[in-house]
Protein backbone atom coordinates (compact mmCIF):
# COMPACT_ATOMS: atom_id res chain seq x y z
CA UNK A 1 0.00 0.00 0.00
CA UNK A 2 1.20 3.52 -0.96
CA UNK A 3 2.32 5.86 1.64
CA UNK A 4 -0.55 8.75 2.32
CA UNK A 5 0.67 12.27 1.48
CA UNK A 6 1.45 14.45 4.64
CA UNK A 7 -0.72 16.87 3.24
CA UNK A 8 -3.87 14.51 2.42
CA UNK A 9 -6.67 15.13 5.13
CA UNK A 10 -10.42 13.53 5.55
CA UNK A 11 -13.14 15.91 6.43
CA UNK A 12 -16.17 14.14 7.83
CA UNK A 13 -19.68 15.88 7.43
CA UNK A 14 -22.96 15.11 9.39
CA UNK A 15 -26.15 16.14 10.27
CA UNK A 16 -30.06 17.09 9.18
CA UNK A 17 -30.04 17.87 5.62
CA UNK A 18 -30.32 21.26 4.47
CA UNK A 19 -30.05 23.30 1.41
CA UNK A 20 -26.18 25.03 0.36
CA UNK A 21 -23.92 22.52 3.08
CA UNK A 22 -21.93 21.93 0.38
CA UNK A 23 -21.27 25.24 -0.76
CA UNK A 24 -20.78 26.43 2.78
CA UNK A 25 -17.78 23.67 3.31
CA UNK A 26 -16.30 24.11 0.28
CA UNK A 27 -16.21 28.22 0.48
CA UNK A 28 -14.00 27.57 3.66
CA UNK A 29 -11.75 25.11 2.05
CA UNK A 30 -11.56 27.95 -1.08
CA UNK A 31 -10.75 30.57 0.85
CA UNK A 32 -7.87 28.39 2.80
CA UNK A 33 -6.17 27.25 -1.02
CA UNK A 34 -7.47 23.46 0.09
CA UNK A 35 -7.84 21.33 -2.94
CA UNK A 36 -11.10 19.39 -2.72
CA UNK A 37 -9.59 15.43 -4.70
CA UNK A 38 -12.79 13.48 -3.87
CA UNK A 39 -16.21 13.89 -2.19
CA UNK A 40 -18.85 11.40 -1.77
CA UNK A 41 -22.71 12.52 -0.11
CA UNK A 42 -25.59 10.58 0.43
CA UNK A 43 -28.61 11.38 2.78
CA UNK A 44 -29.99 8.64 5.50
CA UNK A 45 -33.54 9.30 5.94
CA UNK A 46 -32.83 13.19 6.13
CA UNK A 47 -29.71 12.83 7.69
CA UNK A 48 -26.87 14.61 5.58
CA UNK A 49 -23.53 12.46 5.61
CA UNK A 50 -20.13 13.76 3.42
CA UNK A 51 -16.90 12.78 3.34
CA UNK A 52 -14.26 14.81 1.23
CA UNK A 53 -10.90 13.84 0.71
CA UNK A 54 -8.63 16.88 0.13
CA UNK A 55 -5.44 18.41 -0.07
CA UNK A 56 -3.88 20.90 1.87
CA UNK A 57 -0.69 21.31 0.06
CA UNK A 58 -1.21 24.78 -0.86
CA UNK A 59 -3.16 25.80 1.68
CA UNK A 60 -2.49 29.24 4.07
CA UNK A 61 -3.44 27.41 7.24
CA UNK A 62 -2.41 24.55 9.41
CA UNK A 63 -4.88 22.01 9.87
CA UNK A 64 -6.10 22.94 13.40
CA UNK A 65 -7.24 26.24 12.13
CA UNK A 66 -9.05 24.27 9.34
CA UNK A 67 -10.20 22.70 12.15
CA UNK A 68 -11.45 25.27 14.38
CA UNK A 69 -13.25 26.95 11.23
CA UNK A 70 -14.94 23.86 9.98
CA UNK A 71 -15.82 23.49 13.96
CA UNK A 72 -17.08 26.91 14.04
CA UNK A 73 -19.26 26.31 10.43
CA UNK A 74 -20.72 23.16 11.60
CA UNK A 75 -22.09 25.07 15.13
CA UNK A 76 -23.19 27.94 12.72
CA UNK A 77 -25.54 25.56 10.44
CA UNK A 78 -25.93 22.77 13.14
CA UNK A 79 -23.77 19.80 11.73
CA UNK A 80 -20.68 18.26 12.74
CA UNK A 81 -17.60 18.87 10.50
CA UNK A 82 -14.06 17.28 11.29
CA UNK A 83 -11.58 17.09 9.87
CA UNK A 84 -8.16 14.90 10.23
CA UNK A 85 -4.74 13.82 8.66
CA UNK A 86 -5.58 11.06 6.20
CA UNK A 87 -2.91 8.90 7.71
CA UNK A 88 -4.28 9.42 10.94
CA UNK A 89 -8.06 8.67 9.90
CA UNK A 90 -6.43 5.47 7.97
CA UNK A 91 -4.80 4.22 10.99
CA UNK A 92 -7.76 4.79 13.31
CA UNK A 93 -10.35 2.62 10.94
CA UNK A 94 -7.92 -0.09 9.90
CA UNK A 95 -9.40 -3.69 10.53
Amino acid sequence: MKPMDSHAAVITVIGHDTIGIIAKVSAVLAANNVNIKDITQTILEEIFTMIMFVDMSKSNIDIKELADKLEALGSEIGLSIRIQNASLFNAMHRI
